[in-house]
């Protein structure tokens, strides 16, 4: 059971968040102040330093809101999946297709200078609020509660190998490559740099990452098979 101290902490961090969220919702995330935050929430902006560490903070919690949707759809993504290669390529079809539709939001989670140095936020927010999680298989979690996105990628990328796709010694190459793959199409999606949908957007990482794992896989027969949801 949550104590009263856990309930009235989660209470008024959620006063500042929600407060976040409409000043990026009205006037973007560049409008955001201690002071225009404190106030729609009702407190003073020292209150805000008692349960976050600075607005980078208090910004990154916000934004975790609008993970939530990607965490729920996720089981439905990877339902039916029929090994290893096709859930991996369907998770990552989840996560561009949410990244896609909201770049900046993604951007400022995944991409930001200061990052690194809330390394462990998205772990402490789930702590917070574990409903935005949603219904999650216990495989999925370990990689939902990491903020760097190689670290979340490497263990489903050692499934794949564990199941012939991919050998062993290739895996880091993969995973930075699948990286570079990923972040150079959100890069043209975030500045407006393509002349296609978002969908095509996807379709075009997917087929990129699937191929990647093929030149370097150890049984491409099976690659070959695996049906992407394209």
């Amino acid at each position: 059971m949550i104590d009263k101290k856990e309930i009235q902490k989660r209470r008024i961090m959620s006063y500042f968040i929600e407060a976040t969220n409409k000043v990026i919702e009205e006037e973007g995330i560049e409008a955001i102040t201690v002071r225009k935050v404190a106030d729609l929430a009702g407190y003073n902006s020292a209150t805000m330093y008692n349960y976050f560490e600075n607005l980078d903070h208090l910004i990154f919690f916000a934004s975790m809101k609008y993970l939530k949707e990607y965490a729920i759809e996720l089981p439905e993504y990877i339902k039916g999946a029929e090994d290893s290669l096709d859930k991996y390529l369907r998770i990552w079809k989840c996560f561009c297709t949410h990244s896609y539709n909201n770049p900046k939001i993604y951007q400022l989670i995944f991409f930001e200078k200061f990052c690194d140095s809330l390394r462990d936020s998205i772990k402490e927010y789930y702590n917070i609020f574990p409903e935005e999680l949603g219904e999650q298989p216990e495989e999925l979690l370990p990689m939902l509660l990491k903020q760097n996105i190689p670290e979340r990628n490497l263990p489903l990328l050692k499934t794949c190998a564990k199941d012939g796709f991919l050998q062993d010694e290739y895996l880091d190459e993969v995973n930075e490559m699948t990286l570079v793959i990923y972040q150079g199409m959100f890069t043209r999606v975030l500045k407006n740099q393509v002349d296609y949908s978002i969908d095509v957007a996807v379709d075009k990482t997917l087929l990129y990452i699937k191929k990647t794992i093929e030149a370097y896989g150890g049984a491409l027969n099976k690659c070959n098979k695996t049906s992407i949801l394209i």
